[in-house]
């Protein structure tokens, strides 16, 4: 393959545009014998004539103009990149891969992107919906630059692989048929549900986190019906099928008029979302735009981790 030398291109595209050997050593800071010499050491890399003696002066090849046509296109290319790359030194411009839980997509990522596209739209961010602890892995293998995660089922922050960053202290509420005779009750506790059919998981993080509040609660939820798309539990408790533990960040768009979603006084049970990086990618001016987005859309849902 003919081996191309940009520095040497720049100078016989100076010669062209400047017409001499001594103009253009002048543009480029160079003797005169340093621009033959560089232009010659190219005419042989590329294996054709590039100048002919005119007078007094050279004159381009007609290789010389069709080596030209094909490095405008180069120099052009090469002006993009060190546009784009100075953008990325700025924090302004780069690609960010994000593994995000499927609740964490609408309330948290997506808002976060629309408000990147405002203010930093040189950031481009990919979103790639996840498990929570498949969030991780994919994050470890280099499959995602940011995972977003449920504090309780994502590695410690002792865990040396990655840095971890709270973002929101989403609150559970209680979901009840429109009928229930607790559904306008004062003061609902959770340990008031105690006898109540339940409909959560089958297995999983949501499973866990029902039951753990539950038991702090002073009791073991009955299990009812399994589910783990908030469509399908929230159209089960409008059935008056049993009662639900609801984050109230994935509820959000899933409203519907056969249900009452109370919040817990005294004893509110908490899921707390993280965001986590590789460790010492935090630094990088692109990932960081996303996580001051992602802080930011938390707090305008006054989350405090």
């Amino acid at each position: 393959m003919t081996e191309w030398d940009i520095r040497k291109l720049q100078i016989l595209r100076t010669l062209s545009e400047r017409g001499t050997v001594t103009a253009t050593a002048e543009v480029l800071r160079m003797t005169p014998s340093a621009v033959s010499q560089q232009l010659s050491n190219l005419s042989k890399q590329l294996g054709v004539p590039l100048l002919v003696a005119h007078g007094r002066r050279v004159r381009l090849t007609d290789a010389a103009h069709l080596v030209l046509r094909h490095a405008e296109a180069v120099f052009a290319q090469l002006e993009r990149a060190d546009a784009e790359l100075a953008g990325y030194l700025q924090g302004e411009a780069g690609e960010v891969r994000v593994g995000a839980f499927s609740t964490a997509v609408p309330a948290l990522v997506v808002p976060a992107v629309a408000a990147l596209r405002l203010s930093h739209p040189a950031v481009e961010v990919r979103i790639r919906e996840a498990e929570a602890a498949e969030a991780y892995e994919l994050l470890a293998g280099g499959d995602v630059d940011l995972a977003i995660s449920l504090a309780a089922h994502a590695p410690t922050a002792r865990d040396p692989r990655f840095t971890r960053v709270p973002l929101l202290a989403d609150p559970l509420d209680v979901a009840l048929p429109a009928g229930h005779p607790l559904a306008s009750a004062e003061g609902l506790r959770l340990a008031d549900l105690s006898g109540e059919a339940w409909i959560f998981g089958g297995s999983g993080p949501w499973s866990e986190i029902t039951t753990a509040a539950c038991e702090a609660a002073g009791f073991v939820p009955e299990q009812a019906h399994s589910a783990a798309g908030w469509t399908a539990i929230l159209a089960m408790v409008e059935a008056e099928m049993g009662v639900a533990l609801v984050p109230r960040m994935a509820v959000g768009g899933e409203r519907r008029t056969g249900v009452v979603t109370r919040v817990l006084n005294a004893d509110q049970p908490l899921r707390h979302v993280i965001a986590a990086v590789r460790r010492g990618a935090e630094g990088g001016t692109a990932v960081g735009r996303v996580l001051d987005a992602l802080r930011e859309v938390a707090r305008g849902q006054g989350g405090h981790p």
